[in-house]
């Protein structure tokens, strides 16, 4: 089994990588956050899952460790394939997906594409204790209350949901340890720039 590749990118697209390993081109299937942290670059190391069936075999690739674990653990879920763990790994960071699951804040996760009630709530119900161990980057400690609370003031103040957290997210990435004033202080300076 395939569990780690590194290499030069051949082509890059939102959903698909070819990646040139010593002469050879893997075609590997990412995800939308995974082609935010590569698509610049020329050279990249990418975790794998490999997919084995019995008239394929198939690459996922995952910048961090955490999206892999994550991916892997959203598969293990009765009614959800690889197709549709790479959506929901599209559409909600890894960090956030731990909190809806923990929270259980099915509305959240019914919000990806391809993701009904019964499938969110078995996901909820199976990967609630599963999901501690699992992060986006592996030193990163953010503190997702201070997040939480700040994407939510943002949100209260007439800011869109996504380019508040984002927003936070940039705010955050330069000062890890700031306090819930500075993060919406600063949010502020940005989104009002």
């Amino acid at each position: 089994m395939i569990g780690y590749l590194k290499g030069n990118i051949i082509s890059a697209k939102p959903t698909k990588l070819l990646v040139d390993v010593g002469g050879v081109g893997y075609l590997i299937n990412i995800s939308i956050n995974t082609f935010e942290k590569v698509s610049d670059k020329k050279f990249i190391s990418l975790y794998i899952h490999t997919s084995v069936k019995e008239d394929s075999i198939t690459l996922y690739g995952f910048f961090s460790e955490g999206e892999k674990e994550m991916f892997e653990l959203l598969i293990s879920v009765n009614g959800i394939g690889p197709k549709i763990a790479l959506s929901i790994l599209s559409g909600i960071k890894i960090d956030d997906l731990k909190i809806a699951i923990q929270s259980s804040d099915i509305s959240r996760i019914i919000a990806v594409p391809g993701i009904g009630r019964k499938t969110a709530e078995r996901l909820l119900l199976e990967l609630k204790s599963k999901v501690d161990h699992v992060s986006e980057e592996g030193g990163e400690k953010i503190s997702f209350t201070i997040k939480q609370e700040a994407v939510a003031a943002l949100s209260t103040l007439g800011y869109n949901a996504k380019t508040a957290d984002n927003t936070v997210r940039v705010v955050l990435s330069s000062n890890p340890n700031a306090t819930l004033e500075e993060l919406i202080k600063n949010s502020l300076n940005i989104l009002n720039k």
